[in-house]
């Protein structure tokens, strides 16, 4: 059965409204930062499955819409970015991309070793490892066809796919632990003044401060935004380079919220603004639970034993080295509790999954500016193109 578009979109509603409905009456999971998205869209996945095993129905969905709330969503985050900002996180970025190009190894070293202990195809490992985990479901059904070709491995692309959907839900669910587990441990707590890049906090999302005026221009700016992102991945197709469409969004609204205020002081720019935050929050939950409402459950169910064990020790090992290496490295501060949160949703999901983690701990906690900019920089644009030097790397090396 095909969901067009429009029910696609009312049920990514209902799931959303869902999610936010058991936050608000089971407290342990707005406490420890459990996304809301993620709460409707695990439940709406599992009942989707439940309708599956039990008519035989298979729902399919129309999800253009995801991806142009994708795109809107990250111009909202470069809107919100000034110069100073990202100054500041200069170590910050560089630090965590280097953690990140070590994760990989580590994530495909863990995934391999395991594999071969049980007598599976170490190459198996590379689709339970960084493909899968750091690289998303995308990621590993790119690079499924080519180890099933030089490994002569049958069943890769579900085996992929399968590890994409663990490290999705786990991700999801247990980064907001993480870095509540961090701040309380640390006793942190946000200095900057600054309103939330992403959302509102709790206690002033029954406060109505909006007014059409504002809505309107915020909206005006975004679609700038995405429409100069277009020329951009224009201009890159044109000297055949390529990337995602929110990479360019991102530097489209970064671009635009340091050039225009300078340029243009009297025009009033919206970055930091309520409407900009809800805007942004709006399109965020709404991809996310188009994401996870889909997601297939049944291929992760019947995934083999051994891929179980490997995904668990991922888990394990993700979590451990940013318990207390990362956050060490990072500083220790409260921006490094929300960065390293963030990253745990980066390394087992998606970037959409770390700023939906992070967005749930700065509502709780207060602002982290600085981790809005470098997560999603690092999961957009260094992990996938280091990803793909580690991972040619170890199938030469399997080889």
């Amino acid at each position: 059965m095909l969901l067009d578009a429009r029910h696609t979109l009312i049920l990514a509603i209902l799931v959303l409204f869902a999610g936010r409905w058991v936050n608000r009456r089971i407290h342990w999971l707005r406490d420890y930062s459990i996304p809301e998205p993620v709460t409707g869209g695990i439940l709406a996945s599992l009942a989707l499955t439940a309708v599956q095993l039990l008519t035989g129905i298979e729902l399919q969905f129309d999800l253009a819409a995801r991806d142009t709330l994708l795109v809107a969503f990250f111009a909202t985050v470069g809107l919100s970015a000034r110069i100073s900002t990202l100054a500041a996180g200069g170590l910050m970025l560089v630090i965590l991309t280097a953690l990140a190009v070590v994760n990989l190894v580590i994530q495909n070293v863990v995934g391999v070793g395991l594999m071969a202990a049980m007598g599976m195809p170490p190459a198996a490992g590379l689709l339970a490892g960084s493909a899968a985990l750091s690289g998303g479901h995308g990621t590993v059904l790119a690079w499924a066809p080519i180890v099933s070709e030089r490994f002569a491995m049958h069943g890769a692309a579900a085996l992929g796919a399968a590890a994409a959907t663990f490290g999705l839900i786990a991700g999801g669910v247990l980064g907001g632990p993480l870095g509540h587990r961090l701040i309380a441990r640390h006793r942190l707590s946000s200095k900057d003044a600054a309103s939330l890049t992403v959302g509102l906090p709790f206690e002033q999302e029954d406060q109505p401060k909006l007014d059409v005026n504002g809505v309107l221009l915020t909206l005006l700016v975004i679609a700038i935004a995405m429409a100069l992102s277009g020329y951009l991945n224009d201009l890159l197709a044109y000297v055949d380079y390529t990337l995602p469409a929110f990479v360019t969004a991102l530097f489209a609204g970064i671009v635009l919220s340091n050039v225009v205020p300078l340029a243009l002081p009297r025009v009033p720019w919206p970055s930091g603004s309520p409407p900009m935050a809800l805007i942004s929050e709006l399109a965020l939950g709404l991809f996310l639970a188009m994401s996870l409402m889909t997601l297939n459950v049944v291929s992760l169910a019947a995934a083999a034993l051994p891929l179980l064990v490997v995904l668990a020790a991922q888990v394990a090992v993700c979590w451990l080295l940013l318990y207390y290496i990362v956050f060490r490295l990072l500083g220790k501060t409260y921006d490094a509790a929300v960065a390293t949160a963030g990253f745990f949703g980066l390394a087992l999901g998606a970037t959409p999954t770390a700023v939906a983690i992070m967005t749930a701990i700065t509502k709780a906690h207060g602002a982290s500016p600085r981790s809005f900019l470098v997560v999603p920089l690092v999961g957009a644009f260094f992990v996938d193109i280091a990803n793909s030097v580690v991972l040619q790397a170890f199938i030469r090396w399997l080889s």
